[in-house]
């Protein structure tokens, strides 16, 4: 009977939306003016894979051999498919808006969910209040919710699928598990981090429901309620990789192994550790984890604070920037950013959860808040990250001023995989994605790769980053396989061929 009344009483905290609501249109609203600061600046496409994304929406429909094939296996399809349509439209394919819309409307839902939170589990307004701002005043979290990024949409399909599922878990209720079941496939077909957190989701779901006395089995059964719609998701998924490029799961072939973590798996945790203290700072990453902590302490001294015990699945997105770490990818601080609503949970908690210490806590976080990272902070770790590749920009520029001179409109071989941000970049100079032939369309491109002549007047080759794309590794393998091409142009790297006359 306790864990009944428990439970009706959990639920009832769920229903105040004000102070959120009153939340994220602050920070929609704070949204839309750094995007259009970032827009001003030229920054809102200088991540290379802010234009990687906008392509294989695009391509959808716009390619050779348009179709479903084209969503591809690599990334994950939700923001390429809510982008496919409006990206058809060239305004939208060349500045990204329609995907930095998308953004800012996630941030103002990732900053309400963590309210909503926090509100709830400690049923503190301040708590609520100032895990708010760790969130909506990070200048790496406005930056990329100022670009078609994706991390921003899964921050806040995260967020709202752990506040969800509590709800879903304590109630039992088919709409409630409906929901958020619908929350999490989506989160799992938008970004790879959502996969462990999903998982430990469920498990702390699980152990949570079992120490509230709903007895083993019972549990079980509610918690495989909820594990459907993620589970479909991820099959799906799996079909459509099958489907697209011949295997069940690409994960292997986009990067140089060269981090100093390979192999040694406390390194690749310390670099994780480092990311989210650069990200937020030391005094606010430590004030998370102890909040954390605190709420994990006070779930075995009472129900109503077990409850929330699921929501710490959202620390498991570390599982992701550890795992490539330690198989060698390159350092890139942009994985530690969905862990940043992580600490702003942990700072809320912190504050929630700390009774009578209370006003001083939140005194401690809004002093580490005030001294920390600033919102237009314009040496923060992404935005500077986001910026590796100008240089490399300013070079290609002068293939793009040769192409816009003399391209003749037949069909340019290049490597989406290594040249896609490139291709977009050639819009400027009337090139669409149907006018490239790449490694999405299927036996053209395989035909190819044997012998170039018959099929791409021009081919465009990325000689430089990790040592040159799949074309460049095919021209050093087989001497003879540009033996018809003639170099005209390079910059940035890149190198563009045109066919002999």
């Amino acid at each position: 009977m306790e864990s009944h009344s428990t439970n009706r009483s959990i639920i009832a905290d769920l229903s105040r939306p004000t102070l959120p609501v009153l939340l994220a249109a602050a920070a929609v609203l704070l949204g839309v003016i750094l995007a259009l600061h970032y827009a001003r600046a030229g920054l809102t496409l200088s991540h290379y894979d802010a234009k990687g994304h906008l392509v294989v929406a695009r391509r959808i429909f716009d390619s050779l051999t348009p179709g479903w094939v084209q969503i591809g296996a690599v990334w994950l399809p939700l923001p390429h498919l809510l982008n496919a349509v409006p990206v058809q439209i060239d305004f939208f394919y060349r500045t990204g808006a329609f995907g930095v819309g998308l953004s800012v409307v996630a941030f103002g839902a990732l900053v309400c969910f963590l309210a909503l939170t926090v509100l709830d589990a400690t049923r503190s307004r301040l708590a609520a209040i100032v895990a708010s701002l760790v969130v909506a005043l990070n200048p790496d979290v406005l930056y990329l919710q100022s670009t078609p990024m994706t991390e921003p949409l899964l921050m806040a399909l995260t967020a709202g699928a752990a506040w969800l599922s509590t709800r879903a878990l304590q109630s039992g209720s088919a709409r409630d598990v409906r929901r958020a079941g619908l929350m999490i496939a989506a989160a799992c077909l938008t970004r790879y981090e959502a996969w462990p957190i999903t998982a430990s989701l469920l498990a702390l779901g699980l152990l949570t429901l079992v120490w509230q006395g709903h007895g083993s089995w019972p549990a079980m059964r509610r918690v495989g309620r909820l594990a459907i719609y993620p589970a479909m998701a991820a099959v799906s998924f799996l079909a459509l990789s099958r489907a697209t490029v011949g295997e069940w799961f690409v994960d292997s072939g986009f990067f140089v192994a060269d981090n100093v973590a390979m192999h040694r798996p406390l390194r690749a945790l310390v670099s994780v550790w480092w990311g989210v203290h650069e990200l937020t700072s030391y005094p606010l990453a430590v004030l998370g984890t102890l909040g954390l902590l605190l709420l994990i302490g006070r779930a075995f001294q009472n129900r109503h604070a077990a409850a929330w015990l699921p929501v710490i699945a959202l620390a498991a997105a570390a599982a992701l920037p550890w795992y490539a770490f330690y198989s060698g990818h390159p350092f890139r601080i942009r994985y530690m950013i969905p862990l940043i609503p992580v600490v702003g949970l942990g700072v809320g908690f912190a504050i929630g959860l700390a009774g009578r210490a209370r006003p001083i806590v939140a005194v401690l976080a809004l002093a580490a808040i005030v001294t920390g990272p600033k919102p237009l902070d314009s040496s923060a770790p992404m935005v500077l990250e986001a910026q590796w590749d100008r240089t490399h920009g300013v070079g290609r520029a002068q293939v793009t001023a040769y192409l816009r001179r003399h391209w003749d409109g037949e069909p340019i071989m290049a490597s989406m995989g290594s040249l896609a941000h490139f291709m977009q970049e050639l819009s400027e100079a009337g090139c669409r994605i149907r006018d490239f032939l790449h490694e999405g369309n299927g036996d053209i491109w395989l035909a190819a790769l044997e012998n170039p002549d018959p099929h791409a007047e021009w081919v465009l080759i990325e000689e430089l980053a990790e040592g040159g794309d799949m074309l460049a590794a095919r021209g050093r393998e087989r001497p003879r396989f540009m033996a018809g091409y003639q170099r005209v142009a390079e910059g940035g790297g890149v190198a563009l061929y045109r066919r002999g006359r």
